[in-house]
């Protein structure tokens, strides 16, 4: 286990991090519940997740959709995330983190300052590309760090998804994902995700263990992670991110199933 990823998930083995995804928060289309309702969810399915083994959460706001980008996240979506995400950090004792999408690092490490967490996962921490919600075209990276150094919150990292899923990457397609990953480090990435092509298809092996040849830092997979997959792709990266095949019928809509919780962590510690 790298030296990065132990400060927040301590031990040798791969580790096994679970998702949340809240439901659908105030003012976004398919919004229906109040907050306490999300919180009480949100809570429900960490300390699901918990108990089956699971070594880490991370909170997300993927019931979002369709999304609106960085700056046009608006003041309730971090409200809400900051509720959520305390109530689940004071409900679990394994670290939690955070992810608001699209493009909301900056919230996102705001909220976990204040909610308790200990690491966020960032979307275009370096170069552009296109995204099913438009063109990203910053690299999050400058502002990101700058940001993280002003509110003293260096103690939360960040985890970085590199050619990351639900995009083209036409933009940069003379520049293969270890060259991302050298980018990313020089930039102060905390670590990689690395990913299928949307949420829930497998990653490449070809992939991790190209990231993991070229970098120094932790290694994340972020997608399609199953029983049949795991030990393969745990023999080349630090964390692996389960989100959907844990969900009922294995589909990310749908609440945490204990069953398949406990299944999975049987077949990533067997």
């Amino acid at each position: 286990m790298h030296p990065d990823l132990t400060s927040i998930l301590p031990g040798d083995s791969t580790k096994l991090i679970g998702m949340v995804h809240v439901g659908a928060l105030p003012g976004t289309p398919y919004s229906q519940r109040s907050v306490e309702q999300l919180v009480d969810q949100a809570v429900a399915e960490a300390r699901i997740l918990e108990d089956a083994g699971f070594d880490a959460i991370i909170v997300e706001n993927m019931h979002d959709a369709p999304y609106v980008h960085g700056e046009e996240l608006g003041p309730e979506i971090v409200a809400g995330m900051t509720r959520v995400c305390h109530a689940v950090t004071s409900s679990v004792q394994v670290p939690v983190g955070v992810q608001i999408l699209s493009g909301g690092n900056r919230h996102a490490i705001a909220v976990a300052d204040a909610s308790g967490a200990r690491f966020i996962r960032c979307e275009n921490f370096v170069f552009s590309h296109v995204a099913d919600e438009g063109l990203l075209s910053k690299a999050e990276a400058g502002g990101l760090l700058r940001f993280r150094k002003s509110i003293n919150a260096e103690q939360i990292k960040i985890f970085c998804d590199i050619k990351k899923k639900h995009a083209s990457h036409a933009l940069t397609a003379d520049i293969d994902i270890a060259e991302f990953a050298h980018a990313g480090e020089f930039f102060g990435a905390d670590g990689f995700v690395v990913t299928g092509i949307s949420t829930g298809k497998p990653t490449d092996l070809a992939d991790v263990k190209a990231v993991r040849a070229v970098t120094k830092l932790p290694v994340l997979v972020g997608s399609g992670v199953t029983p049949e997959n795991v030990n393969a792709l745990s023999e080349y990266a630090d964390a692996l991110i389960v989100g959907s095949w844990i969900k009922g019928d294995g589909f990310w809509k749908n609440p945490v199933d204990p069953s398949r919780a406990q299944q999975m962590i049987k077949a990533g510690r067997g």
